[in-house]
């Protein structure tokens, strides 16, 4: 397979957004109270891109996923400290998995991670149901971090994030 990746342009974002909005809604992640706000979060792609980088993945011209790439001091960074780039909201479509695009779509960002200037590491925030992107982030050298581990929603026990980083 060649898997093209590039910053997403804006006739992609509609699509891209409902890639990533029906990849957590199918995988049964948006299970918590503020579902809907969160789920506009991630069809927003025009919004994430006026603040970060949002990379697509390609083959022949067809989309199979993205991801948004925050700098260093990024408005997007949920859990990035100076120093750090962050990967945001990951997703590759049903059909498209298994093939290679999230793994691509990783190694771009941490790419980019150590072109930015001061940045020594990488890190993002996953859900504990997110098995294929553990594998995926463990293969490509990052490493648990539980003492980042956060919850998003504190009123809500149950949605504890897991935490990841890769030194650079």
């Amino acid at each position: 397979m060649d898997i093209v990746i590039r910053q997403a342009e804006p006739h992609e974002y509609a699509a891209l957004g409902d890639i990533t909005a029906q990849a957590y809604l199918r995988d049964g992640l948006l299970d918590f109270g503020e579902s809907d706000e969160y789920l506009g979060e991630l069809k927003d792609v025009a919004k994430r891109a006026a603040a970060a980088e949002v990379l697509v993945a390609l083959e022949n011209g067809r989309l199979l996923g993205g991801v948004t790439f925050v700098p260093s001091g990024g408005p997007m960074a949920d859990i990035a400290a100076p120093g750090e780039a962050e990967i945001r909201m990951l997703a590759v479509a049903r059909g498209a998995r298994g093939r290679g695009a999230g793994e691509a779509l990783v190694r771009a960002c941490t790419e980019r991670a150590r072109a930015v200037d001061g940045c020594v590491r990488i890190v993002l925030s996953t859900q504990r149901t997110m098995h294929a992107a553990h594998r995926i982030y463990e293969r490509l050298g990052f490493v648990r971090t539980p003492e980042r581990d956060w919850n998003p929603l504190p009123h809500l026990d149950d949605i504890t994030l897991l935490t990841y980083q890769l030194t650079l």
